[in-house]
């Protein structure tokens, strides 16, 4: 028998969104279980690195507009469909996301998310020509995924610098 004192999966995904519609990474890192596992086209992550990317994503977003809905849920599971418009910082070139989330919940939290969405229509927007004549190529993806944890990496190493500065 579920918990009563826990967040449902349309409670959470609900928080979850808002947060990320107002660029609360911090937020939406408190919604994850920290056992979590989180996969998109772009990033395959667990626990912490999770919230990390949120805060990054969050940080460096530009132009940024979220609009999300509730597909479906039960007592474990929501789906989510969420599209997103902002500029992406590596190229500066606009792009309109459009996202179908998958959510697994644990005592509460979000123990598994993935995001689906389709890489090669993405990648037309954000990287322009490469992306119309490689994006369909799982070398272009891998690519963008390399580039993707390289920079995650680099804003842990930031963020970890000024902590220390204090």
């Amino acid at each position: 028998m579920p918990n009563p004192t826990l967040a449902t999966p349309a409670e959470l995904a609900t928080r979850f969104y808002d947060a990320f519609a107002r660029r609360d990474g911090v937020a939406m890192q408190a919604c994850y279980h920290p056992q979590a596992h989180f996969t998109d086209p772009a990033f395959d992550l667990h626990g912490a690195e999770i919230g990390m990317m949120w805060r990054m994503l969050c940080a460096s977003a530009r132009d940024f507009r979220l609009e999300y809905k509730l597909l479906s849920s039960t007592e474990t599971e929501a789906t989510v469909h969420w599209e997103a418009w902002y500029t992406f910082s590596s190229t500066g070139r606009p792009v309109h996301n459009i996202i179908t989330a998958k959510l697994q919940l644990q005592e509460g939290l979000l123990l598994r998310h993935v995001d689906v969405f389709d890489f090669w229509r993405w990648s037309r927007q954000a990287l322009g020509p490469v992306g119309l004549l490689m994006g369909w190529s799982g070398w272009l993806q891998a690519k963008v995924r390399a580039k993707a944890a390289a920079g995650l990496a680099q804003w842990e190493l930031k963020q970890a610098e000024e902590a220390k500065k204090g």
